[in-house]
């Protein structure tokens, strides 16, 4: 028989699409052509292929050879192909069975000499397979972890082409386990499963464990992180320099609550794509934290590049932090940008490639100093800068974007008393973090029923007619919107910060002064209302 086929997938952002892998052998002179939109290192898997083939002991077809790559309108690209190609060719030339490779999906790069090499985007590759119907998939022996958090699918990691020919021929399976490198010297093969990322880390490296309590004073900042985490609310610091704004955005992440099974299933599909999964880690459990540097350019902010779009920094932060220190200091264009994912959850990068939907439920945290200088204050002390350079400073984020900003904190400098006397009522990262793990509990058992996880993405239609406050709750909040100081989305989020305050206190309900309360972290004036955690 001079055809074969088999499975593999074609990745298009987080989502995978299911690829036959044709092979066809005709009579003619010796050419080896891929079809199906291959991108530029997917026809390089020729020469790929045709050397791991002949390094593994096997013969080469000299025929003219065609490979497919079905359906032929969906872009391919990236090496992961090669698996699956060199399978179906000696599929086409009888060296294997045709019915054992038809019902396998594979995946992985070939090495010159017969390895096979790890790639990128096992997990959603997988996950894709699985939604198809496979049940058995091949995938290279250092990903064979990732691929196995896919329910419901036999995973086997193959360390060889040859190795793989022996499985599916009935063979002894041969001890060809590549030597590891001598000295502690890194694997080179892992060396395409992580690349360089835009800051991002999870709270659960040991080296990036940080407490709250090393934070001096700051009580009403340290509360409002704690409403964020609690709700999922969006967060704006504005502090002189020094004043303790990144150190409390560091800590953020280490009181949000661990990522639910499906939760870390998004996470981890998203960071396998962008290589950044920590070695020996394949699922991630924790919240990642992403900080981009203000000099970021929008493609890397939202996704996209060349050719077919990337995650970008909001879809890495998906279910954790996006930190932007100096937030002023990014182009107008990257800060409005982050409007939609921020009402949606979700990105849609188009491009002439082709067009994507990439998750971006992230926690919004904006730092920000008062002007140019930094030491501008409501008592005007020490500022050097004139009153346009500071209203065109503080105006670089617009008003579009700050309506979707639920919290808004001053951070004002530590005292001489708080730096050097050690606040021995200072609540620690893990006292804070069982207080919003309960919250969040309390939050989910009422939105148990609904497709909403957190307070912070309940529209406010149902919060004004579904789940009712206690009567006369609203008062202020009406008072201020008739005075037109505060927008028809603002009442949605103090009804969203309402109910998170009532969370973390156990009530029920929300009542005037959790209202009160909310309006004060939004609009910055107290109404007589001290903030509780002081």
């Amino acid at each position: 028989m001079a055809f074969a086929h088999t499975g593999s997938v074609a990745l298009l952002g987080v989502d995978g699409v299911v690829v036959e892998v044709q092979a066809d052998l005709e009579p003619g002179v010796a050419a080896f052509t891929i079809v199906g939109l291959p991108d530029k290192a997917l026809s390089e898997a020729k020469d790929r292929v045709r050397a791991a083939v002949v390094n593994s002991g096997e013969k080469w077809p000299q025929r003219k050879l065609t490979v497919g790559l079905s359906p032929a309108s969906v872009p391919k690209s990236g090496s992961g192909f090669d698996l699956a190609i060199a399978c179906a060719v000696l599929a086409a030339a009888e060296r294997l069975d045709p019915a054992a490779i038809a019902k396998l999906l594979l995946i992985g790069e070939l090495g010159l000499d017969g390895r096979v090499r790890p790639v990128r985007g096992v997990l959603p590759a997988v996950l894709a397979a699985a939604d198809a119907g496979y049940d058995q998939v091949v995938v290279p022996r250092q990903t064979a972890a990732e691929a196995s958090l896919v329910p419901g699918v036999t995973v086997h990691g193959v360390p060889t082409l040859r190795h793989l020919i022996a499985l599916l021929s009935g063979q002894p399976l041969l001890d060809d386990e590549p030597e590891p490198a001598a000295g502690g010297r890194p694997d080179n093969a892992l060396a395409g499963l992580s690349l360089p990322g835009l800051g991002v880390r999870s709270r659960a490296d040991e080296a990036d464990l940080r407490d709250l309590a090393d934070v001096a004073g700051q009580y009403e900042a340290r509360r409002a992180l704690e409403i964020a985490a609690a709700g999922g609310h969006h967060l704006f610091l504005k502090g002189p320099p020094g004043a303790g704004k990144t150190m409390l955005a560091e800590r953020l992440p280490g009181i949000l609550p661990p990522l639910t099974p499906d939760e870390a299933l998004e996470v981890t599909a998203v960071h396998s794509i962008a290589g950044l999964l920590p070695p020996g880690r394949p699922l991630l459990r924790a919240a990642p934290y992403c900080a981009p540097h203000h000099s970021t350019t929008m493609p890397a902010i939202v996704g996209g590049g060349s050719g077919l779009p990337r995650p970008g920094a909001v879809s890495l932060a998906h279910r954790g932090v996006l930190f932007l220190d100096e937030a002023p200091e990014f182009p107008v264009r990257v800060l409005d940008a982050l409007r939609q994912p921020l009402e949606s959850g979700e990105v849609v990068v188009a491009r002439a490639a082709g067009s994507l939907r990439l998750p971006a439920r992230f926690l919004l945290l904006l730092a920000a100093n008062p002007c140019p200088c930094g030491r501008w204050s409501r008592r005007g002390e020490a500022c050097d800068c004139t009153a346009t350079m500071v209203t065109r400073y503080q105006n670089r984020l617009s008003g579009p974007l700050l309506d979707r900003v639920d919290l808004r904190v001053e951070v004002d400098a530590g005292t001489r008393l708080e730096l050097m006397d050690r606040d021995a009522t200072a609540e620690t990262t893990e006292v804070v973090a069982a207080r919003v793990l309960a919250a969040r509990e309390r939050a989910a058992a009422r939105l148990r029923d609904t497709p909403w996880r957190t307070n912070g993405e309940v529209p406010g239609h149902e919060l004004r007619t579904r789940w009712r406050l206690a009567p006369d709750a609203l008062q202020d909040a009406e008072r201020d919107m008739e005075r037109g100081l505060l927008t028809a989305r603002g009442l949605d989020r103090v009804l969203r910060v309402a109910w998170t305050t009532a969370d973390l206190a156990g009530l029920d309900r929300p009542d005037r002064d959790q209202v009160r309360t909310a309006l004060a972290l939004r609009t910055g004036f107290s109404r007589g209302l001290p903030l509780p955690g002081r």
